[in-house]
């Protein structure tokens, strides 16, 4: 991937609605170049940008599934988990026998249909591990970066967009039926013009503007950008499940964050209580991660590693590429 492609990732990472123009700006190219650039990377590295609900704000709680299949079971079990709208990430793991995946859902309700009906009755799943996510230490717009991180501090401020950061202690915010329309079309694409998107809900645009900018002052809308990652650089993604001592959890965490390593890092409900992906290059770059950076780290007692073999969906979409080796979609 050439400097300014990773340029323009970066940027849309700083603030996914950002106008192209303005990031060319910044960059010091023509618009055209841009535009050239941005329609290229969708084509080529599946590029998007992904408008997302906090959940705490909005009444939701997420949860991160560990399911031991039956090998032969397992991919078709993460295809199904993909289709549904209540997952953001469904992972294929430890060799093609575990899924991973983060589940949004409101009440007791959707909980117990998932957990305590559909899943524990389906013959391809052997066991079932449920952790409930309390505290967020990296993920959504704090994610990794990696190589794409070119910009100079004056650029990422200049494209730094002038809302706060999704706060998981937000004050709960109530969503309107407008709310729910607009939401609907930015998770399709976070991009969508504000003339396009009134011109779906049937609304002046000041009024989806100020929607949209009041839903991310309140902490409960962001914009993440979906790439895969391998576009990037080639890194081999890796879940980590840490358990760490009570005490030492907060400052376990924080210093995973840190990490320039990271993508995700989260403390959970369960026997581990620290889940992070991380991002290596080979193996011996995760090794080395393993012994010095996660050895060093306060607290751990245990960590048990499950590589990534397949994403399967990632911030709310389905994969669309190819798999060449059995037809199947992939990313």
């Amino acid at each position: 991937m050439e400097f300014l492609d990773l340029q323009l990732v970066h940027a849309l990472k700083t603030d996914g609605r950002a106008p192209l123009r303005r990031i060319a700006s910044v960059l010091g190219v023509s618009d055209q170049m841009v535009a050239r650039r941005y329609a290229r990377l969708r084509e080529t590295a599946g590029l998007r940008v992904v408008g997302r609900l906090n959940p705490r704000p909005v009444g939701q709680t997420v949860w991160a599934l560990r399911l031991q299949c039956v090998p032969s079971a397992a991919l078709g079990l993460a295809r199904a988990l993909a289709r549904r709208e209540d997952t953001r990430w469904v992972k294929l793991a430890a060799g093609g026998t575990e899924v991973v995946c983060h589940l949004a859902v409101r009440g007791e309700r959707e909980r117990d249909a998932l957990l305590m009906g559909r899943i524990p009755a389906s013959r391809a799943v052997t066991s079932v591990t449920a952790h409930r996510l309390l505290r967020l230490f990296k993920g959504g717009p704090t994610g990794w970066d990696g190589i794409a991180s070119v910009l100079t501090p004056e650029q990422r401020d200049a494209l730094a967009p002038a809302y706060p950061p999704p706060d998981a202690r937000a004050q709960p915010v109530r969503l309107t039926d407008l709310d729910h329309l607009l939401l609907t079309a930015l998770a399709r694409d976070g991009r969508t013009t504000h003339a396009a998107l009134a011109a779906e809900a049937r609304c002046h645009e000041s009024t989806v503007r100020r929607r949209i900018a009041h839903l991310r002052g309140a902490g409960a809308l962001f914009f993440v950008l979906d790439i895969d990652e391998r576009s990037l650089g080639g890194p081999s993604a890796t879940a980590l499940w840490l358990s760490v001592r009570p005490a030492r959890l907060a400052a376990a965490g924080a210093e995973l964050a840190r990490h320039p390593e990271v993508a995700y890092a989260a403390a959970t409900t369960g026997r581990t209580n620290l889940l992070a992906t991380v991002l290596c290059r080979d193996d011996e770059q995760l090794y080395d991660y393993l012994a010095e950076r996660i050895g060093a780290l306060p607290g751990v007692d245990t960590v048990e590693t499950a590589p990534i073999v397949r994403t399967l969906k990632r911030t709310g979409s389905v994969a669309r590429d190819h798999d060449p080796a059995d037809g199947a979609p992939r990313r």
